[in-house]
């Protein structure tokens, strides 16, 4: 960005500062341009967001305030257009498609929203409508209803892939994302068929892809947790989720013994089995074409080396990692 006062280019600087947003105060990574004739200080509207949205996350994770993936996967899952959940939940039409694009709802409607995710809540909710028609009533009861059956019939059973990425919810460590195993599986497609790489260099793409994300948004792309170990970053639970990952026949692993004695396991495209782009918004794709063409080159060791420089592992050796360190990306 250049200057308005010297046009000159000016020096992208990023500081903590404080922020209140609904009488809390919130330390983040401020963003500007500064003119260094002027010492004046400016911001863009792309620097504006991924400034409040910093703000807009830690409130979400302080009062428990659902993120929008969060709001519309509730809502899907009893098979509603947006302006019926909205009646459902007595919210004006606009307020609530306006929540699902990202608006922070009050703490009092996030409350109901949350309610609403429990199906027995969510009958007593639309009982108490009183602008639905009853037989559009017993539609949405008997979908509520069908849920809470299928419950307590599978009661013992687990989702494998929640196990593998774990249920939590989207907080710092997921790059304020809910894991979804059908993105993370595109990801390891993609740099499968762009790529072929070994697994150690398949965890440092899928580290760089994440947590560059979240350096330009303040989101990640796939909301899995990644640990530091001797290699470097990588996602927790790797070698199981990959494994899974074949076993469902999305990605092929080849194994290779070297002279020194270890196996290399390489990851290719799977014949019939394309990437698929639908999965992901215009700037993640963007996001993961950049990480493959700044590595394609790099060879296992070197983009271990690289990750190494990073202050994401240097500072969380054998232990979780925020992505605020996505800020420090070199």
């Amino acid at each position: 960005m250049k200057s308005p006062i010297t046009g000159k280019k000016m020096k992208l600087v990023k500081e903590v500062r404080p922020m209140e947003f609904r009488k809390d105060v919130f330390d983040v990574v401020f963003h500007y341009y500064k003119c260094e004739d002027s010492g004046e200080q400016f911001t863009s509207t792309e620097l504006d967001e991924l400034n409040m949205n910093q703000v807009y996350n830690q409130y979400r994770d302080l009062h428990n305030i659902p993120f929008p993936d969060e709001i519309i996967l509730i809502r899907e899952k009893y098979g509603l257009p947006a302006s019926k959940m909205s009646e459902i939940l007595g919210f004006g039409a606009n307020s609530y498609r306006q929540y699902e694009a990202g608006e922070m709802p009050s703490i009092s409607n996030a409350k109901l929203i949350q309610l609403a995710s429990d199906p027995k809540n969510f009958i007593e909710m639309i009982r108490l409508c009183d602008v639905l028609e009853e037989k559009v009533k017993l539609k949405y009861i008997q979908t509520a209803t069908d849920l809470i059956e299928i419950k307590e019939k599978n009661i013992f059973d687990f989702d494998l892939k929640d196990y593998l990425l774990g249920d939590h919810l989207a907080d710092v460590y997921s790059g304020y994302r809910n894991p979804n195993f059908a993105k993370f599986t595109e990801m390891v497609v993609f740099f499968a068929e762009k790529m072929q790489p070994f697994k150690t260099k398949l965890n440092k793409l899928l580290f760089y892809a994440d947590f560059l994300m979240f350096k330009q948004s303040c989101f990640s792309i796939s909301g899995v947790r990644y640990k530091a170990i001797n290699k470097g970053p990588v996602p927790n639970n790797f070698n199981s989720v990959f494994e899974y990952m074949a076993n469902r026949n999305d990605v092929d692993i080849e194994y290779t013994q070297f002279p020194q004695g270890y196996v290399g396991e390489q990851f290719k495209a799977r014949e019939g089995r394309p990437f698929n782009n639908k999965l992901f918004t215009d700037k993640e794709l963007t996001v993961l074409n950049f990480v493959a063409e700044k590595f394609k080159n790099s060879s296992t060791n070197n983009i271990v080396e690289v990750s190494h420089l990073e202050e994401a592992w240097k500072q969380n050796i054998k232990g979780d990692i925020s992505y605020n360190y996505a800020f420090d990306l070199a």
